[in-house]
């Protein structure tokens, strides 16, 4: 709704959790019920002890990051540690520079400069999770991934071998916050003939009454009171894990400069990644573009 009229429909509300593949975890000495991640400095050192080299290249992983998607998965652990993308009031961008230096910090450790336990060369860590090939033991995704897991391995999905466990924090965060939630709006354009926009609301209409057949069919949640506290969400593999991250987690940023934000981090994070510039130097760059572009 925006000023008293409607626009769309939610389709979907998403979050993410952080799947593990607990044959991997145990073959690495690790016990995957009680030694998973609780912190990011625990990430690091279970990566570590996960992690398999060849000649430096990784051919196993023991986490990475959804590299597409920093403002959803990566941004929050900014504001984990008290910083903030833009301001409350939309003026200032990248606030916080403790909370930044940290965070780039982080990644420069993560990267091949330093622990080498993964990087955006590699193939993103969500789409290997489902072979259960021994290529990497965790990864970030949504409650669909259940539904592809069960597509296209379906004697992993049937196994014991895999779990879902929340997005971690750091040991000195400031806030308790998950990986941001997003959603999906069905809309329909106002520029089509009055006939087809009501068939058209008709048919967005239809869909939002069977929630249950597509969270059964696609995985995917609907933003439904009564669909959460339905029988078949609540039996589908740890749901209840989605539930309280989403308890965690706040909505992705959003506006008309978002991807450009994103771009930006983006850039931030892959030149302390690869050593191509310090955390210092990669804050201040960051700080100056994206300040230009709230500046407009």
């Amino acid at each position: 709704m925006q000023d008293g009229k409607l626009y769309g429909l939610p389709l979907e509300l998403t979050n993410w959790a952080i799947y593990l593949n607990r044959e991997i975890f145990r073959d690495a000495g690790l016990n995957p019920d009680t030694d998973y991640p609780r912190t990011w400095q625990d990430m690091v050192e279970i990566s570590e002890q996960v992690v398999e080299r060849d000649e430096g290249r990784i051919v196993r992983r023991g986490f990475d990051f959804r590299y597409s998607d920093y403002l959803i998965g990566i941004v929050p652990m900014v504001r984990q540690l008290g910083g903030e993308l833009v301001s409350a009031d939309g003026t200032q961008a990248i606030v916080g520079e403790s909370a930044w230096l940290e965070f780039l910090r982080f990644f420069e450790q993560w990267g091949p400069v330093g622990r080498n336990l993964g990087s955006p060369t590699y193939e993103n860590a969500r789409s290997l999770f489902n072979a259960n090939a021994d290529e990497v033991a965790m990864a970030h995704s949504g409650l669909y991934q259940q539904g592809r897991i069960k597509a296209e391995n379906p004697a992993f999905y049937e196994s014991d071998d895999w779990m879902v466990i929340p997005y971690p924090v750091f040991e000195d965060a400031v806030h308790d916050v998950s990986s941001s939630y997003y959603g999906h709006y069905l809309m329909v354009s106002a520029d089509t003939p009055a006939h087809l926009q009501d068939e058209a609301w008709r048919f967005v209409w239809f869909l939002l009454e069977h929630a249950e057949d597509y969270l059964e069919q696609v995985n995917i949640v609907q933003p439904r009171r009564a669909l959460m506290e339905s029988d078949l969400f609540r039996s589908i593999p740890y749901s209840q894990v989605f539930t309280r991250e989403m308890e965690r987690a706040e909505v992705v940023y959003y506006a008309e400069h978002s991807a450009k934000l994103q771009e930006l981090v983006r850039e931030a994070v892959e030149s302390v990644l690869y050593g191509q510039a310090t955390p210092e130097k990669a804050y201040v760059r960051l700080r100056t573009f994206a300040q230009a572009i709230l500046d407009g």
